[in-house]
């Protein structure tokens, strides 16, 4: 982009299942006027919809092969995620950004991407990281005595929520949607190690799977905390609570 953007580009990231998406629906229903002002970006997928997932709102589904073939020319960032082919339009992008604010919401790999594309060059950023840790338990649970894999604990808390999260979208699990969460959940500590990228880093510990998020009408709980969190960041303002991650943390 060779002149700087009228809007600002507002990326929320984080492992698959942590909890994005229903901190974007929250954000929408209690903060209504910060949410209208973000449009959302919406990437092609390789992946088949999800249960309640519609084509040109939550991704453009796509088959691989036609993923792939944006590979060709400058238009689209093509990226491999989790097993899916991913592809960012450049372009569309632009043109958000050209009349306000840009919202992605998704995994730290786009998110990165968004973070240091040379044609996103000068574009005014807000990045926030939402971690099913927080700084201080992960601390905790590298310290020599605990005798803990820290890898192998992310794995397995992303496993649950994932496992969890599927099973309120489907009675029955299918063996490939075994292996789908397998994979998410094997990515989460690499995704871990890049929340040091990112401006902020909201912990929470309602993922998806959390009924803190609607059953009571108000979110309770993290889903609480995370939603004001992310809606102060947003006013331009950094709440109590809200992290900044060392690139060591997470080694």
């Amino acid at each position: 982009m060779s002149t700087k953007a009228a809007g600002r580009l507002v990326i929320l990231s984080g492992p698959s299942g942590v909890g994005k998406s229903p901190l974007d629906k929250a954000l929408g229903k209690f903060y209504p006027k910060l949410r209208q002002r973000l449009r959302k970006l919406v990437l092609y997928n390789s992946r088949a919809p999800r249960p309640g997932e519609v084509d040109g709102v939550d991704y453009h589904f796509r088959l691989r092969s036609q993923v792939e073939a944006l590979r060709a020319g400058s238009r689209y960032a093509v990226l491999e995620v989790r097993g899916d082919l991913q592809a960012l339009d450049l372009e569309e992008l632009e043109s958000l950004l050209a009349d306000g604010d840009a919202f992605f919401e998704g995994n730290p790999f786009v998110g990165r991407a968004l973070q240091t594309h040379p044609r996103l060059a000068g574009v005014d950023r807000l990045s926030v990281f939402l971690a099913p840790f927080s700084k201080e338990e992960i601390l905790y649970l590298q310290a020599p005595q605990r005798n803990v894999s820290l890898p192998d604990l992310v794995t397995d808390v992303m496993r649950r929520k994932l496992l969890r999260r599927a099973r309120r979208q489907k009675l029955e699990l299918s063996a490939k949607d075994l292996e789908n969460i397998e994979t998410r959940a094997a990515s989460a500590y690499r995704e871990l190690q890049e929340a040091w990228h990112f401006d902020h880093v909201i912990p929470n510990h309602d993922g998806e799977d959390s009924d803190n998020w609607e059953a009571f009408y108000y979110p309770l709980g993290d889903a609480r905390k995370a939603l004001n969190a992310f809606a102060t960041l947003l006013e331009g303002r950094v709440p109590a609570g809200v992290e900044k991650w060392e690139q060591a943390l997470v080694p």
